[in-house]
């Protein structure tokens, strides 16, 4: 169910971004704005991340095997890196293109002003990915998928993005030839944008990545579960970790020594079932038995 909510949220940004890159592109280059040329490959990447996000969850889901005793939910994050990077190599290459003609009318080179047509594809772009943006990152936290959230920020900044460019480009249209430069200006300001979120978002993948752990909120939620089993006292050594959209708990809890074995196994047992009940199932823990 995961995998097809994510992957159906998924097919239906890629048609819309299909169909956005095509026109925005096509509106930007008969409209003479590089504002909106640079929205259209904003919008191309989108496209990209779609694609990364399927393939990865078809990995992601695979059960456990003898080389994955954790499954293979890091693929999940794999791909939340891999689109945080598309993200910031594309900011850069606008930024880059951007500067490169506002210096150029610096220098006395006359740009031409963009037409309407540009201007109807960001209001277009404006409103189709701010309700893609939302009808995702509501998918995501549903089933969980920082991968899908990751991806819906993608359309945000897409939004975002075309709020500028709607922004420059109605200036470049209607204020007169003097105000030419607000459509570099402008897809400056998305690239900055972009760069923005891709390094964010990279932050939060790495550290996952490289086995962070869980969040304070997280971490306090778990040693309370523990803490509220009958028969533990003084719970420590508590180390966690993230695993795609998983985590993984170890644990040592003390009980009282004059338990039997099977006593100790069982409060263990509650334990461990208390926490996979809390998080849905979606955690590996492994607690170990101190007697005192």
């Amino acid at each position: 169910m995961r995998k097809n909510e994510a992957i159906k949220v998924t097919m239906t940004g890629f048609f819309v971004n299909v169909l956005l890159t095509v026109f925005k592109l096509f509106a930007g280059i008969i409209g003479n704005s590089s504002a909106m040329i640079a929205d259209g490959i904003h919008s191309l990447s989108d496209f990209a991340s779609d694609i990364v996000v399927m393939l990865s969850f078809k990995a992601a889901e695979k059960p456990e095997d003898d080389g994955h005793n954790y499954g293979h939910g890091r693929f999940e994050t794999l791909s939340e890196i891999i689109i945080s990077i598309m993200l910031i190599i594309l900011g850069i290459g606008i930024a880059y293109t951007g500067t490169t003609k506002i210096i150029s009318v610096i220098n006395g080179e006359e740009l031409k002003t963009p037409e309407t047509i540009a201007l109807y594809a960001a209001l277009i772009s404006v409103i189709s990915k701010e309700l893609l943006y939302r009808y995702t990152v509501s998918v995501g936290k549903k089933i969980n998928s920082k991968a899908v959230i990751a991806n819906a920020w993608h359309h945000r900044t897409d939004a975002l993005s075309s709020v500028a460019t709607t922004i420059g480009i109605g200036g470049a249209v209607f204020l007169g030839k003097k105000w030419i430069i607000l459509d570099p200006i402008t897809a400056v300001i998305v690239s900055i944008l972009i760069i923005k979120t891709g390094a964010e978002i990279l932050k939060d993948a790495m550290n996952e990545f490289l086995e962070g752990a869980v969040s304070k909120e997280e971490y306090k939620k778990i040693n309370d579960i523990i803490n509220s089993v009958d028969g533990v006292f003084d719970p420590h050594d508590i180390k966690t970790s993230k695993i795609g959209n998983k985590i993984s708990v170890e644990a040592h809890i003390n009980v009282k020594k004059d338990l039997t074995v099977e006593e100790g196994h069982e409060i263990a047992t509650n334990v461990e079932e208390n926490l996979k009940k809390a998080f849905s199932g979606n955690i590996y823990t492994s607690i170990h038995v101190e007697p005192k």
